[in-house]
C-alpha cells in the first residue's frame, strides 16, 4: 500500500512539475541504519543534514548555504561542490511527520545543468525495529527530450555519500 502510495505521490508531483510521469526515471538505494527511525528522521527532517554534509563531507562540498527559509517546505539550499566550480541548489517540497518522508526539488546544477528537465531528490526513513530503520533514497528524473541520446543522470554517487555519513553519524550516538 505504501508503494502504492508513493507511486501515485510521484505522478501527482510530476503532473505538478509539468512532466509525463512516463517520462520520469528512478533511481533508489536503501541502507539499513542501527539506529531508531525517529532519531534519523529527526536528523533529516530539517537542517540537520545540511549542518552534517557541511561538517563531515568536506571532500564532496565546499560549503553549504541556507538561501532561503529555517528548514522547513519552502526552503531553498545551496550546495557547492569541491573546489567550488558547480553547485547544486535545492527546495525542500516535502516534509510529512507521518510518513517519515523529506522530498526537494532540485532549481539548478547536478543533472538539470546537463540535460535534465526536473530532479526530484526523497528521502523516506522507514522503522524496521524498535532500534533500527531503513534510509531509502529515490532520485527521479525526467531527461529533455534534445538530450535523449546523452541520457544524463543524476549523480546518486553523492547521495550515497551522504545517506553513509548520515549512518555513521546515527550509529554512533547510539
Amino acid at each position: 500500500m505504501l508503494k502504492q502510495f508513493s507511486l501515485v505521490f510521484f505522478v501527482l508531483l510530476a503532473c505538478y512539475n509539468g512532466v509525463n510521469s512516463r517520462e520520469l526515471k528512478h533511481i533508489t538505494k536503501e541502507l539499513e541504519v542501527n539506529a531508531p527511525a525517529s532519531e534519523a528522521w529527526e536528523l533529516y527532517r530539517n537542517l540537520g543534514l545540511i549542518n552534517l554534509i557541511d561538517r563531515k563531507l568536506t571532500n564532496i562540498f565546499q560549503s553549504t548555504e541556507v538561501l532561503k527559509g529555517d528548514g522547513g517546505v519552502g526552503t531553498v539550499v545551496k550546495l557547492t561542490f569541491v573546489p567550488g566550480n558547480s553547485s547544486y541548489t535545492e527546495k525542500f517540497t516535502v516534509i510529512d511527520d507521518q510518513r517519515r518522508v523529506k522530498e526537494t526539488k532540485g532549481l539548478e546544477g547536478d543533472c538539470l545543468a546537463i540535460g535534465c528537465s526536473v530532479q526530484i531528490l526523497e528521502y523516506e526513513i522507514i522503522e524496521k525495529s524498535q532500534n533500527s530503520s531503513i534510509i531509502k533514497s529515490t532520485i527521479s528524473y525526467a531527461v529533455k527530450e534534445e538530450f535523449q541520446a546523452k541520457d544524463p543522470k543524476p549523480s546518486i554517487q553523492v547521495v550515497e555519500a551522504i545517506v553513509q555519513i548520515s549512518k555513521k553519524f546515527l550509529e554512533r550516538n547510539n
